[in-house]
């Protein structure tokens, strides 16, 4: 009697194997959560607060205008657009 193969046994062996790796996905799903949830948080902290982040007053959120930039000028009047 000395053989371990019951079937309480081999079935507490498969609900060992199962709840192994419903834990080892879950922490990789929680795992994955965690770290896009930092690098937005940093970004956004980087955008929101930039002097923290080792950039200037002026370095977060900076775009430029098309006026400024060159790009996308419009060839006629904005109104003409929605006439038929």
């Amino acid at each position: 009697m000395n053989k371990n193969s019951g079937a309480f046994v081999n079935g507490a062996a498969a609900y060992g194997r199962f709840l192994e790796v419903f834990i080892d996905g879950h922490w990789w799903v929680v795992g994955d959560a965690l770290e896009n949830i930092g690098k937005t948080t940093k970004r956004l902290g980087a955008n929101a607060y930039p002097h923290l982040y080792g950039g200037g007053a002026s370095a977060g959120l900076k775009g430029s205008s098309p006026e400024v930039s060159g790009y996308a000028v419009p060839e006629k009047p904005v109104d003409s657009r929605f006439k038929d």
